[in-house]
């Protein structure tokens, strides 16, 4: 097996098997059937073999198809027992927090609170958004701060806030100056866009509205940084407008869209202790 295949590419591999159907197993990992034939067809080159054959039966595993299923399995189950008994190694619990860009709110300083309380360290990592459940999904993080709705399936999430989206614009755009702008105004508008894989994630934040998309980018940095150069517009959560701010650009309310909400994530059935821990304290109350 080649250096660049990804524990992801094997987990959507196996629900495409598990599923039978790249329609069903799409619905069961919150992607879109596009995105998971792609990543299907990425591992498919990179070994260099055709895996999965369709026919008008159904799916048929080719003979290597079938001879990568067990390897993938203990593959993904490996690496998921490696990663827990990595973190349980050290004296003082470790737990890993994923987001896709700086959060603020105070929600990582009631975090660092909390495990500190209990002896536990912390440790942030950024994801990029080519991976939307911010790492959960490899198991590379324990809790995560993702935008719903979830793109990964076997995931509990508790939502922290709801904000207003706004419109991220070049600071000379026609629609600047507005206090507010309808998004019917959009429609003809070039989009920054999340990569596909992103799933529905990548639709929420295009908000039925885009036709055309001017730009991808797997982070909201470089987001701000597309719209700055003139390569489209982009959706943003009122929060987010704040702390990305700069001379260049200008964020406009677009009150006739449904707010974004933003939510602690974990696996389902995680009950190691730093994770309840995390859990508990932005949860408590809520």
């Amino acid at each position: 097996m080649t250096a660049d295949v990804h524990l992801r590419d094997l987990r959507y591999f196996l629900a495409v098997v598990d599923a039978g159907s790249f329609t069903r197993a799409a619905a069961t990992l919150f992607v879109s059937q596009p995105a998971l034939s792609k990543q299907v067809r990425a591992l498919e080159t990179q070994l260099g073999v055709r895996l999965i054959d369709r026919r008008p039966g159904g799916l048929v595993l080719t003979a290597e198809g079938e001879a990568l299923v067990p390897h993938a399995r203990r593959l993904v189950a490996d690496w998921a027992r490696a990663s827990d008994e990595v973190r349980r190694a050290g004296s003082v619990p470790t737990l890993v927090v994923g987001m896709q860009t700086t959060v603020g709110r105070d929600l990582t300083r009631r975090l660092l609170a909390a495990t500190r309380e209990r002896g536990h360290r912390m440790q942030v990592r950024l994801i990029s958004w080519s991976d939307p459940s911010a790492g959960l999904a490899d198991a590379t993080t324990d809790v995560a701060f993702v935008w719903l709705p979830l793109v990964a399936g076997d995931l509990e999430a508790h939502v922290l806030l709801r904000e207003p989206r706004r419109v991220a614009l070049p600071a000379d755009h026609r629609l600047a100056g507005r206090s507010s702008v309808d998004p019917a105004e959009l429609a003809d508008e070039p989009f920054v866009a999340l990569p596909r894989s992103a799933g529905p994630l990548r639709d929420f934040w295009l908000g039925g509205i885009a036709r055309t998309i001017g730009a991808e980018t797997d982070s909201a940095e470089g987001a701000i940084e597309a719209v700055a150069s003139g390569s489209g517009v982009a959706l943003i959560a009122e929060g987010n407008a704040r702390l990305l701010a700069r001379p260049d650009v200008v964020c406009v309310p677009v009150p006739d869209l449904a707010p974004c909400e933003l939510a602690l994530a974990w696996r389902r059935g995680d009950d190691r202790e730093v994770v309840r821990t995390a859990v508990a304290a932005l949860t408590a109350g809520s």
